[in-house]
């Protein structure tokens, strides 16, 4: 803790509800693409059914090579041997979650402000932080306020180097300003799966992200 960036993909994948693909039909289509780091959301389910989705993604994920980790819940990160978990802020405390997780295991958490921020680097908990949203968008209910690319770059120096995916609305376009803004990566779902072009989709943001090479700090 904190993880290190560059041993660790800069695309997080997430899983969605209201596609036509099943969430463990979703993780076969980014494992096919290459995807590195699938993270599994899934909202207003039952414990039952959300643990053997997670199992079922886990081991889809893992045969594939990618790292797989459970949005909202450490329960069932852990009875699923996912590699992690991601907490919002209305989920469970984040220095509780690592005591249940250990060191071993992934703990992420979200940062819409610079409270968040600040709390987030005094906790020495976490592993990486999800920091936006970057632009409007559906994907989430009751969205936090846009912050944009300055927005997202102010609050960097508050985490006190603990590495930052952005989220909320990112396209490939925005690739060259957040990585030259050092964040350490991006966090997507509804757009890897427009028009059913999952393995293209995912290959516009990695080379997008690629194509930008950063100068010295």
């Amino acid at each position: 803790m904190p993880l290190d960036p560059d041993h660790f993909p800069p695309v997080m994948c997430l899983t969605m509800d209201g596609l036509s693909l099943s969430h463990a039909d979703q993780a076969r289509a980014l494992v096919a693409a290459g995807a590195g780091w699938i993270q599994l959301r899934m909202k207003n389910v039952a414990p039952d059914v959300w643990l053997a989705t997670a199992r079922e993604v886990v081991a889809i994920g893992h045969g594939g090579g990618a790292l797989v980790t459970i949005n909202d819940n450490v329960e069932i990160a852990l009875a699923s041997d996912a590699d992690g978990v991601h907490l919002g802020k209305l989920d469970e405390d984040w220095i509780a979650a690592r005591a249940r997780l250990g060191t071993e295991k992934l703990l992420g958490g979200t940062v819409n402000n610079a409270d968040d921020a600040r709390r987030a680097a005094e906790s020495h908990v976490l592993d990486y932080v999800g920091i936006g949203p970057l632009r409007f968008t559906n994907t989430k209910q009751k969205l936090a306020p846009v912050l944009g690319l300055e927005g997202i770059a102010a609050l960097l120096p508050l985490l006190d180097g603990l590495p930052a995916w952005a989220i909320g609305g990112v396209l490939p376009s925005d690739l060259t300003a957040l990585r030259a803004a050092r964040l350490a990566g991006v966090a997507v779902s509804s757009s890897l799966y427009a028009n059913n072009q999952v393995t293209a989709n995912h290959a516009a943001y990695i080379a997008a992200w690629n194509a930008t090479s950063l100068a010295p700090q």
